[in-house]
């Protein structure tokens, strides 16, 4: 019954065992499910602020800071990588490998607790056969001894017959040699029941014992290198993970921001001169015009006989700005000067004016990016020639594969006709030719751009050299560059480095347009000193014509008088737009 008791204690003991083992099992099988979910998001978070292809994002790539940070979520992807790893593992090298242990682990339990219960049944059997045996070997002495005691009666009773005498003897005979019989067999099954008792506690049980006690160490042994196994395989990923790390902070440490300055430099460097100084204006003589006015005037004036290389008036603020319209015209009221603009010859050139002004604010440029500054329109231009000789490339390359096609054809016609590539190959002759014409054409026009800036660099070179041979009859009248509020610009050379050039059609005509017409008076709420090209100052309570009103980009045009107009802050006027003005200007601005 002790030993009964003790089966049980190790029987519940070892399927504790076995739960522990599981439940490792179920922790390292979650452990694996969170790393797998981590490697995930870290991936999906990769992803997400990966540059799109073919977009602007490309474009900024190009600095040290954004490059590193490339660098960083490629990295960061690699890292995702080794919790896979990690998942991985654990999976194969103990999730996978437990399960399995667990399964032979409750076989061999099974098999061990039973050899148990049947040798527990067997020396229980052997104990119930020596009871059998000395019950029966107690009775037969018993009845033994009755039938002596019988005989004896039976003896010593004269009245009894010498038969029933001898019977009686023979029957206590017989009684005692069943208690001999019973005797000698129980002896046995004692012996019998001895032997195997000691074989039970002193041989089965403790072998039963000790493989249940060596199951239950390789158990804990197993659980053990699991849990150091758990430890290994985070720990093999640690160097790459290091590495990593690594190098996110090598690509920190890579981050130049003078580099990077640079390239913004070089990004947007217009290739204009600063301005010159403003000359002093004497107000104590009215009548006197200035300098400035003057070499303005001359300069208007030697426009005619020599125009300029791309030359533009100082007074005109934008490439569709025309000839400014007379005082008279100026005083005249509004409805009556509208009603003269819609009748009169010259809207055809205010249209076309108007129109590409509003086709320049759109950010519609023309073909040659004339609308740019110097270096930005040089650069634009090399892209577009670096652009079609890719182009080039790629059509040849297409045209060599087919004039090796055609040859194979006309050496082995089975494989195909050779006139049926002839159409491909003259479209990409043609092809060819075009995309040659386009590049020559921009690279003229880079030509002429680059020819500028390398006059304007000897004219600031020689400039120099008189400013520090003549410092004193120096007269700043530096190029100037004008810029309107949405980013199109003109150009204006200064009489030092200005170049002669016949004049062409396309200037007289646009000489020959009228500006645009008032379409509304603004009032000046603030005073605002236009300090940058393109604008104008205005004076607070100051009357002003509106031009054009904002287009959503926060400025207003609007002009003084003939030689005077600009952009001003839309916040700082307060604009009184004429109604029918306005719906003609909408219906001009929508064709």
């Amino acid at each position: 019954m002790k030993q009964k008791d003790q089966f049980d204690n190790l029987e519940k003991h070892t399927q504790w065992g076995i739960d522990v083992l599981e439940k490792f099992i179920k922790f390292v099988k979650e452990r694996t499910e969170i790393e797998l979910s981590y490697a995930k998001q870290l991936r999906n978070l990769s992803k997400k602020y990966q540059p799109k292809k073919n977009s602007k994002e490309e474009e900024e790539y190009r600095y040290t800071s954004a490059r590193a940070f490339l660098a960083t979520l490629n990295e960061m992807n690699d890292y995702a990588g080794q919790h896979e790893v990690i998942s991985e593992n654990m999976t194969s090298l103990i999730t996978g490998e437990l399960t399995r242990y667990v399964q032979e682990l409750k076989q061999e339990r099974k098999s061990h607790f039973h050899d148990g219960r049947k040798a527990q049944q067997h020396i229980e059997t052997c104990w119930k056969q020596l009871e059998a045996s000395k019950r029966r070997f107690e009775r037969d002495c018993k009845e033994a001894d009755r039938a002596q005691q019988y005989f004896e009666k039976m003896d010593a009773d004269i009245n009894v017959t010498k038969a029933d005498v001898e019977k009686a003897r023979q029957q206590a005979q017989l009684r005692h040699q069943m208690a001999e019989d019973s005797k000698a067999e129980y002896s046995s099954t004692l012996q019998k029941f001895n032997s195997e008792q000691h074989d039970h506690y002193y041989t089965h049980i403790p072998h039963i014992f000790q493989k249940i006690q060596e199951m239950e160490e390789r158990r804990i042994v197993r659980i053990g290198e699991s849990m150091k196994t758990f430890a290994e395989v985070d720990r093999q990923v640690i160097p790459i993970i290091g590495k990593c790390l690594d190098e996110i902070t090598k690509a920190a440490e890579s981050i130049d921001h003078k580099n990077d300055s640079q390239l913004v430099i070089e990004a947007f460097k217009s290739g204009f001169e600063p301005p010159g100084d403003v000359d002093f204006e004497d107000f104590t003589q009215p009548m006197k015009r200035t300098v400035s006015e003057s070499s303005l005037s001359n300069s208007r004036a030697d426009g005619k006989s020599e125009p300029k290389f791309g030359g533009k008036s100082k007074g005109k603020l934008w490439p569709f700005i025309k000839k400014n319209k007379s005082p008279k015209q100026q005083k005249e009221p509004l409805s009556h000067r509208f009603n003269e603009f819609m009748t009169s010859k010259p809207k055809i050139h205010c249209f076309r004016s108007l129109k590409r002004g509003l086709s320049l604010k759109l950010g519609a440029g023309p073909e040659d990016f004339s609308n740019l500054p110097p270096e930005q329109r040089r650069k634009k231009l090399q892209q577009k020639v670096d652009e079609l000789n890719r182009d080039i490339q790629k059509e040849m390359d297409q045209r060599d594969a087919l004039t090796k096609m055609k040859d194979v054809y006309i050496k082995n016609p089975q494989m195909g006709d050779a006139a049926s590539v002839d159409h491909r190959l003259a479209e990409l002759g043609q092809n060819i030719e075009k995309l040659r014409l386009e590049v020559q054409k921009f690279e003229g026009w880079l030509a002429e751009v680059e020819g500028r800036l390398s006059m304007r660099s000897e004219a600031r070179r020689q400039s120099g050299l008189y400013e520090a041979q003549n410092p004193s009859a120096v007269n700043s009248c530096a190029q100037d560059r004008e810029s309107s509020p949405d980013g199109s610009y003109t150009e204006e050379q200064s009489q030092e480095t200005e170049m002669k050039v016949p004049a062409t059609d396309f200037d007289d005509e646009f000489d020959d347009e009228e500006p645009l017409p008032t379409i509304g008076t603004c009032k000046a709420l603030y005073t605002f000193e236009g300090q940058n090209e393109g604008t104008i100052s205005v004076a607070e309570g100051e009357m002003l014509y509106v031009i054009e009103e904002d287009k959503g980009d926060g400025w207003t045009r609007i002009r003084r008088n003939e030689d005077e107009e600009g952009y001003v802050p839309t916040s700082y006027v307060e604009v009184y737009l004429d109604k029918n003005a306005k719906d003609v200007y909408k219906s001009l601005e929508k064709i």
